[in-house]
């Protein structure tokens, strides 16, 4: 009976160890909800369940801008703002998928800013890319060097804007590569235009190597004025165009990272390839009176790594418009300089101090200058 007692006992033991060790949670196996894709580049992973790298970065950037404390500037007008304080969130979407074609990338880049306490939105860039074909929202083909300062707290003059556009690249091998565009026209009209009828095109040549890089651009673009403008005597609307050549050179004796670039653009009907320093002056159109204008600007500009934190640069420019007689406003000319040094104490971590003169000069008009002074501290991730 004794015996009976203990067996039963035992096998009681035995079940509930069993049910407890049956109620204890297990661990599951190990899954790689994140994979790292180093396809092209750092930073890259696949969105899990696909086969397409994502990549997320972010930057925050804060300044403050002195504007134009001259005479003739904001300091002597008491409803003009003497400074002007900014900060700014940027977000920044790469997505790449490999493809028979070639790769499949869209990327979208935004941001958020306040300055002196009103608030908006940009849409900075968003694109489609697939193997050569390109189509969005990006820069300009016809663009070269946009300068080198860390602000630039004055427009210097020279191609630099950001268009509807669908284009082809065709890469030759040895860095050389051709461009064929169709881009937006609202992107580029200066003065009264009229309705969208015809995309401006735009072509480009450039080579990238080692020593550094070079493009030739050129452009057609309708300049069609708005009925206001569309005189008897103005004839038919007509065709403007722009061509531009730049030249960049590394300066590795100098230290890596240091380059010197140099660069030229011309327009008739155009302008707006030459700069939008001197095509924001009040009267500057692409035409007067059925007849087109023209103009060029020249810029240059330098980049030194003074030491592995310390950058150096400075940009300089001079643009100058040929205004047909009947114009409001005579010929101008205006030139630039700016010059930021900055420093980066970590990767990623970047302070900086700009200073920036121009002057305006409209002929039988005024002749305005202005000097601003700015710093900014900016993080990248």
């Amino acid at each position: 009976m004794k015996l009976k007692s203990l067996m039963l006992g035992a096998a009681a033991v035995a079940t509930a160890t069993t049910a407890q060790a049956a109620d204890l949670p297990v661990a599951p196996e190990p899954v790689d909800y994140v994979r790292v894709c180093d396809a092209y580049g750092a930073r890259f992973y696949y969105i899990p369940g696909t086969e397409t790298c994502l990549r997320v970065g972010g930057r925050v950037r804060t300044q403050f801008v002195v504007n134009n404390v001259l005479d003739n500037g904001n300091w002597g007008t008491r409803n003009s703002d003497g400074y002007s304080w900014l900060s700014r969130g940027y977000l920044y979407l790469d997505a790449r998928t490999a493809t028979e074609f070639g790769t499949l990338r869209a990327y979208v880049s935004m941001y958020a800013t306040n300055v002196n306490g009103a608030n908006s939105t940009t849409l900075d860039n968003a694109y489609i890319q697939w193997g050569g074909l390109t189509a969005g929202y990006l820069g300009s083909n016809f663009n070269i060097y946009t300068g080198q300062v860390f602000m630039g707290v004055v427009t210097r003059d020279w191609a630099d804007a950001t268009a509807n556009q669908i284009a082809y690249t065709a890469a030759f091998g040895n860095g050389l590569s051709a461009t064929i565009a169709l881009e937006d026209r609202s992107a580029r009209e200066v003065g009264s235009y009229g309705g969208t009828r015809a995309p401006d095109v735009v072509a480009a040549l450039g080579i990238s190597q080692g020593w550094g890089s070079a493009q030739l651009s050129g452009a057609l673009h309708q300049v069609y004025p708005n009925t206001a403008n569309n005189r008897a005597t103005a004839g038919e609307d007509q065709l403007g165009w722009a061509v531009g050549a730049g030249v960049n050179f590394n300066l590795p004796f100098a230290s890596s990272g240091s380059n010197i670039y140099f660069q030229g653009f011309y327009a008739d009907g155009a302008l707006s390839y030459i700069g939008n320093g001197i095509t924001g002056v009040t009267g500057v159109s692409d035409y007067t009176n059925g007849s087109t204008n023209n103009g060029f600007s020249v810029s240059g500009g330098a980049y030194i790594q003074a030491t592995s934190t310390i950058g150096l640069a400075l940009d300089g420019s001079y643009a100058s418009v040929d205004m047909n007689n009947a114009a409001a406003i005579g010929d101008v000319d205006r030139w630039a300089i700016d010059g930021s040094v900055q420093w980066s104490p970590v990767s990623g971590f970047v302070m900086g101090a700009d200073i920036g003169y121009a002057d305006t000069d409209i002929s039988g008009g005024t002749d305005t200058e202005a000097l601003l002074f700015g710093v900014r501290m900016q993080r990248t991730f």
